[in-house]
């Protein structure tokens, strides 16, 4: 009797052993689930940034007033017979 009663407490020890410390233990799902949180928060982050990307890239591909706006504040281009003011605060 003694000896089923030692297996029985050597097996739990063990069973809570794996349970606290070993691999897949509450630890270690406690910090596999905060990263899956924090990637699911980025991922989203990037989603919405690649939506603008992509929606940016529509326009400039099917809009010419899109393209035409770009190269003005980014180029400073103007057309022809236009004329460019520079304006300068004073501060």
């Amino acid at each position: 009797m003694n000896y089923i009663i030692s297996i029985l407490l050597v097996l739990l020890i063990a069973l809570q052993y794996d349970l606290w410390v070993g691999k897949a233990s509450i630890a270690e799902v406690r910090q596999l689930e905060s990263a899956l949180k924090k990637q699911t928060k980025e991922n989203l982050h990037l989603k919405e940034r690649n939506d603008a990307l992509k929606a940016e890239v529509l326009d400039l591909k099917n809009g010419l007033e899109a393209i035409e706006e770009r190269v003005r504040t980014e180029l400073g281009m103007i057309k022809q017979d236009e004329t460019f003011f520079h304006v300068i605060d004073k501060k």
